[in-house]
């Protein structure tokens, strides 16, 4: 599984918890543009990205080049992540994930559990 990792903030500690969380996942940081490229042509198998709003800055050029229907905002601010909705995104299909720098912590290893659980 390859992840791509976008987003306006904490793209290292997305990086180095997805590593702790699994090694044997492959991942890359891009700029916004170049990870949503990532996955619209196959390269990469999902896209998490963060900002200060969950679905701004993580997802907008995901949004752009995968449509909505393949993204999933994940928390906003004053808004935490929910397993029951990770979990249902992933069922539905959703390869791009956004969520807030500070739910960094809950939101990647729910999103990957979802993952590695219902795709």
């Amino acid at each position: 599984m390859k992840i791509v990792i976008g987003g306006q903030v904490e793209k290292k500690e997305i990086e180095r918890l997805i590593k702790e969380l699994d090694p044997t996942i492959e991942t890359v940081v891009k700029s916004d543009l170049e990870a949503a490229m990532e996955m619209k042509t196959g390269k990469a198998d999902y896209y998490f990205g963060a900002c200060h709003t969950g679905g701004g800055g993580a997802l907008a050029m995901a949004i752009a080049m995968l449509g909505r229907k393949q993204c999933e905002t994940v928390s906003m601010p004053g808004k935490k992540p929910k397993e029951e909705n990770v979990i249902e995104a992933v069922k539905n299909g959703k390869k791009a994930f956004g969520f807030t720098g500070d739910h960094v912590e809950t939101a990647v290893p729910m999103i990957l559990n979802a993952i590695k659980t219902n795709s």
